[in-house]
């Protein structure tokens, strides 16, 4: 099966983070720590990245449960 990379269900803020993670097979709270620590050291240039990226990854699809 293909991956793809989609924002995920599992979101705080806008599911980019755990898509990510999702896509690189890491631990959610990995991504969001690294993503911050990241963005807090590179003068806050990580905030831009994220709007674009929010806006460019498609939502994943909802879960059905049955």
């Amino acid at each position: 099966m293909e991956k793809k990379l989609v924002r995920s269900n599992n979101k705080i803020i806008a599911g980019v983070c755990a898509g990510l993670a999702d896509y690189m097979g890491i631990d959610v709270t990995a991504a969001r720590l690294g993503f911050t620590a990241l963005t807090i050291f590179t003068g806050f240039s990580g905030i831009p990245f994220y709007v674009i990226a929010w806006i460019i990854m498609p939502e994943a699809e909802p879960e059905i449960n049955a």
